[in-house]
């Protein structure tokens, strides 16, 4: 389970926020905060995986949460928690200093919760592999980069649009076992050939795993699952 603190001086924002990575499976929310006081007191008392972390907060900013945390890991045992920025501070030395404090990603308020869902996935996907990982090839290096790079920087294959990949992505993550290339092209509405090609990338991309069921004769069963 990753565990995620939420910190937003907004208090519907945070809700909102909250909602949306405890609906995500195998994410829990260990707390809220709405200061950069009450941030470094819930990170050093619940030890959080992933911070989803506003710039803004009345009492300091969000980078000065990053770097008192990063302060006192030198100084002690070292405290491995991630930082997902959400903001509306556009300003390039604030996103500067986000990228050098170790934020693994800078979401600009207004977004879609969709965006923020998307991101979340990503990381537990980064996080699974990391953990899978004895050693890292440069390929599982770039690909672990890759999950976690915006998604608008991440062009698909020709011929794929993002709105077919959303629908296909979500067949397959409400599915509740694994599901064929038939069976995501009926529930989708698309063909069985632009369903496979879609399910390849997912399976590309890291969100999706292709299994092969031997039968008795004939073809394998190529059958598919949602591991974000």
């Amino acid at each position: 389970m990753i565990r995620v603190l939420v910190v937003d001086d907004d208090v519907r924002v945070a809700r909102n926020h909250q909602e949306v990575v405890e609906s995500q499976p195998g994410f829990s929310v260990v707390g809220v905060a709405h200061t950069a006081a009450a941030a470094l007191t819930q990170i050093h008392g619940h030890r959080p995986d992933l911070v989803l972390l506003d710039l803004h907060l009345p009492d300091a900013s969000g980078i000065s949460v990053m770097r008192a945390l990063r302060a006192s890991a030198a100084a002690a045992a070292p405290q491995q928690t991630d930082f997902l920025m959400i903001t509306a501070v556009r300003d390039i030395a604030q996103v500067r200093s986000a990228l050098h404090g170790g934020a693994v990603h800078y979401l600009l308020k207004p977004f879609p919760l969709s965006a923020l869902r998307d991101q979340l996935e990503r990381y537990a996907v980064a996080r699974r592999q990391m953990d899978a990982f004895g050693e890292a090839t440069q390929q599982d290096v770039d690909r672990l980069f890759g999950l976690l790079r915006p998604p608008a920087a991440r062009s698909l294959p020709k011929g794929l649009t993002s709105a077919t990949v959303d629908l296909v992505a979500g067949v397959l993550r409400d599915a509740p076992e694994e599901v064929s290339a038939s069976e995501v092209a009926e529930r989708a509405g698309v063909s069985r050939v632009t369903a496979r090609r879609y399910l390849e990338h997912l399976c590309a991309d890291g969100r999706a795993e292709l299994r092969m069921r031997y039968g008795s004769a004939g073809r394998p069963e190529h059958l598919y699952r949602w591991v974000a």
